[in-house]
């Protein structure tokens, strides 16, 4: 992750505000916190500017991720230690800046206990990869900057491409057999890889539109 800018704060300076990303699920027990730790693995060079959390909309609190989902998330490579369920709660979504459901019913549930706080900042999973651009990101100059200008690019072009019903969704797979539990596994990585790259490059200098269309002195 050569790629991930991070500003060394002056001495005695205030750190970087913290970029709260916010999954949320069902029961918390699988692909929340799957993509979770998947989030946060890929993203952390960017620890000291990105956060990344999980809870569930019917989650009973303390419960470890399910077994399934902690031996694929060994399988690439994360660690599933520490990781316990919690219940969803207004102030979670009111502190996040961007919350991921699982599917339409996890979002919808984030924007019911704060609808204006999460209207513009909660998507699906695969939602929200399918509309980010990490162009969007190119003229802010503070990380967190760059990071909010990703959301509100997203969030710019909901309603402009059809999608096929469901398709943003990631079903339950807790009772379902092998196979469909790791197809569940997989697309929420796919969703995941798109995203952290975005975010990676989101928390790399910044290159303004101007400075775009400029040539080097050396190239002319």
């Amino acid at each position: 992750m050569s790629d991930v800018f991070l500003p060394v704060p002056a001495e005695g300076a205030s750190p970087p505000p913290l970029f709260r990303v916010l999954v949320v699920c069902t029961a918390n027990l699988y692909r929340s916190p799957l993509a979770e730790c998947l989030l946060r693995e890929r993203l952390a060079a960017a620890r000291e500017v990105i956060r990344v959390s999980s809870a569930g909309t019917h989650a009973v609190p303390g419960g470890p991720m399910a077994a399934e989902a902690a031996s694929v998330l060994a399988g690439w490579g994360g660690d599933p230690s520490g990781t316990v369920s919690r219940r969803l709660t207004a102030e979670l979504v009111e502190r996040a800046d961007l919350v991921l459901g699982a599917a339409a019913e996890h979002r919808e549930a984030a924007v019911g206990l704060s609808p204006v706080r999460a209207l513009s900042r909660a998507f699906t999973l695969r939602e929200f990869a399918r509309l980010l651009r990490a162009e969007d990101a190119a003229d802010a100059m503070a990380p967190f900057a760059r990071l909010t200008s990703l959301v509100r690019g997203a969030a710019g072009r909901r309603g402009t491409e059809r999608v096929q019903g469901g398709d943003d969704d990631v079903a339950d797979p807790l009772g379902a057999d092998v196979r469909s539990a790791r197809q569940c596994a997989m697309r929420i990585e796919e969703s995941v890889n798109t995203i952290a790259a975005a975010m990676r490059a989101g928390c790399s200098p910044a290159i303004s539109s101007q400075q775009r269309g400029r040539r080097h002195p050396s190239a002319r």
